[in-house]
């Protein structure tokens, strides 16, 4: 018998088989792409030697986080609830983070800065192995104070070498990505650094969802319009909540100092308050608000306790009071085995206090300790810590007026808390996305291997095999520059405790 018939059969068999693979691809393709990115944080110094500065002697500066950003040790600020889009089979990634930090130094007579910049919403763009970095900047300019504000603006390229961005599972992390400052970053930057300037490296960790092809569809409503339940009521002017939540996160140095190298310690959270990175909820809020005079008496859950090397303070029962544009947040205040119940730790601006559909909110409202705040952290490190009238972090409010009225959401910071891993490696996430294909694969094999006998056998052998997967590694970050703004100004001190 001639083997030509043979091997006409196998490349009419195997054209057949490219066809239908051609058709079954793209379906696969579909499952994969266009996954959503919901909850993570990023990790970004900005630039540590800029830090310094603006902190230390010559400036005398400092910055303040705003929208829920918070630190994350060291010199790094931690941006949250990451949303955007992932695809694994491309590698390509989005992904745009809440929070800011304002940078303010060189004070003038009149109060004002010269030095005065803000970076907010940073975003991460990666496709094609390239990626950039965007931020929202406001900045006074180095040389004339002129002040310009501009959105999303790329503002440092990242150094992707050797990472491979495909085929991740969920949470999708990288670690120590080198960042180089822009033209358009420089500008940003209001000429403190000069294009091509090493900026500290990023490192980001994000929570992926499945694509919406591979989740079932939800089944069409039922129930005609005009029979749909109504649930919201109107708000109420004044009367009784049983929602609410308050938001502190007592002061960012004082966190930093019971987890650094001093303190040694740790804070645990009970009785339902939660912690959302930068701040801790108390929440279950029951009281009494009246929007038209401006005022409110509410108790919440939820305590915490910070403990370390000569270290014991809770807080509990949380109360807020709000009268005439001013506000106290009160608490059950237990050093050691000695409490003191309902202790006002914090005086608060609450002039903002506003109703607005379903809700009552306070945003950010800036606080100052009290005496009996003083006190309570005198009593505990048996020095005084803190002076009466130190600033500490801001105090947010929301009362929920309605059944209908959702709180606002805490930070989003992704499925773990720890800092994402130097390697992460997402290939059983890519054999896992995989597996619903199997079985199909399976048995396109076995149809090859009975229908084209040796001939598509051959074939098949001498195929290169490729690989399926590669670790996403990240690239070692070079140490920052010890560099300053001014090129005879040396980097100040850390920052006080």
């Amino acid at each position: 018998m001639s083997a030509r018939p043979t091997r006409a059969s196998a490349v009419a068999l195997l054209a057949t088989l490219a066809a239908l693979g051609a058709a079954l691809l793209p379906a696969t393709a579909a499952q994969a792409a266009g996954r959503t990115v919901e909850g993570g944080r990023l990790d970004w110094g900005i630039k540590s030697s800029f830090q310094s500065y603006v902190t230390g002697p010559v400036a005398k500066g400092g910055f303040k986080l705003k929208n829920g950003a918070a630190t994350a040790g060291g010199s790094l600020f931690r941006f949250h609830s990451a949303n955007g889009s992932y695809d694994p089979d491309s590698g390509s990634l989005e992904a745009s983070f809440s929070g800011g930090v304002t940078f303010q130094g060189h004070q003038k007579p009149d109060g004002a800065y010269e030095l005065d910049m803000s970076v907010s919403r940073p975003t991460v763009k990666i496709n094609g192995g390239s990626g950039t970095l965007y931020v929202d900047v406001s900045s006074k300019a180095k040389e004339g104070g002129a002040v310009t504000t501009a959105s999303q603006v790329p503002f440092a390229k990242l150094g992707l070498g050797g990472v491979n961005m495909k085929g991740g599972g969920s949470p999708v992390a990288l670690a120590n990505i080198p960042a180089t400052l822009t033209d358009q970053g420089a500008k940003a930057f209001a000429g403190y650094y000069p294009a091509g300037a090493q900026l500290d490296p990023v490192s980001l960790s994000v929570d992926v969802k499945a694509a919406a092809a591979e989740q079932p569809a939800s089944p069409a409503p039922s129930t005609p319009a005009e029979e749909t339940p109504q649930t919201s009521q109107t708000p109420q002017a004044a009367g009784a909540f049983t929602d609410a939540a308050v938001d502190w996160g007592v002061r960012r140095t004082f966190r930093e100092y019971v987890s650094g190298s001093i303190g040694q310690g740790k804070w645990e959270l009970a009785d339902g308050a939660q912690d959302g990175g930068a701040l801790f909820r108390f929440p279950q809020g029951e009281g009494a608000y009246d929007g038209a005079k401006g005022t409110l008496d509410a108790a919440f859950a939820g305590s915490v306790h910070f403990t370390g090397a000569h270290l014991d303070l809770k807080l509990a029962k949380l109360t807020a009071k709000v009268e005439n544009g001013k506000g106290v947040l009160s608490a059950d205040v237990t050093t050691g085995t000695d409490t003191k119940t309902a202790v006002p730790l914090v005086e608060f601006d609450a002039k903002g206090l506003k109703t607005e559909g379903g809700l009552a909110t306070l945003t950010e409202a800036p606080a100052t300790l009290t005496e009996g705040g003083a006190q309570a952290f005198k009593s505990m490190a048996a020095v005084s810590m803190y002076a009466a009238g130190t600033e500490m972090d801001p105090v947010s409010l929301a009362v929920a007026l309605d059944g209908a009225a959702k709180l606002p959401a805490l930070p989003n910071l992704g499925s773990t808390a720890a800092p994402p891993a130097p390697a992460a490696t997402p290939a059983a996430a890519a054999k896992a996305d995989e597996s619903s294909n199997t079985g199909l694969y399976a048995a396109l094999a076995v149809a090859v291997l009975v229908l084209a006998g040796g001939a598509v056998f051959l074939v098949l052998r001498n195929r290169t095999k490729g690989r399926v997967t590669e670790t996403l590694a990240s690239a070692p970050a070079p140490a920052p520059a010890p560099d300053s703004p001014g090129s005879s100004e040396a980097d100040g001190a850390a920052p006080r405790r």
